[in-house]
């Protein structure tokens, strides 16, 4: 498997600090991916650096930053989106009360 790391080089290179990113974000992905993100202050392209959750293939690209962001991989063409950190809790939090995400609250 490839280095996971492109990006921090990008960071130490550049010198950047947290003020200097418009986003950046490290996930962990079902099954072993992983996925990380920076998209610097001023540029409209982000940084892709990913280990797909899926094929295991490893890719270190730059793709146009929207919100919600995913990227397609180029191993198996599947797609891996990053949720909203918000979406992720609430996910837990249903599951550990055994509900569905989406179903309403007890009152």
């Amino acid at each position: 498997m490839a280095e996971f790391g492109k990006i921090q080089k990008i960071i130490d290179e550049k010198k950047l600090g947290p003020t200097d990113s418009e986003y950046h974000t490290q996930r962990g992905l079902e099954n072993g991916g992983k996925i990380r993100v920076l998209l610097i202050k001023g540029e409209t392209e982000a940084h892709v650096e990913y280990i797909c959750p899926y094929c295991g293939h490893y890719e270190c690209t730059t793709k146009p930053f929207k919100r919600p962001f995913s990227v397609k991989c180029a191993g198996c063409d599947r797609l891996i989106r990053i949720q909203r950190l918000k979406y992720l809790a609430d996910k837990q939090r249903k599951a550990a009360e055994g509900k569905e995400v989406g179903e309403p609250a007890e009152e």
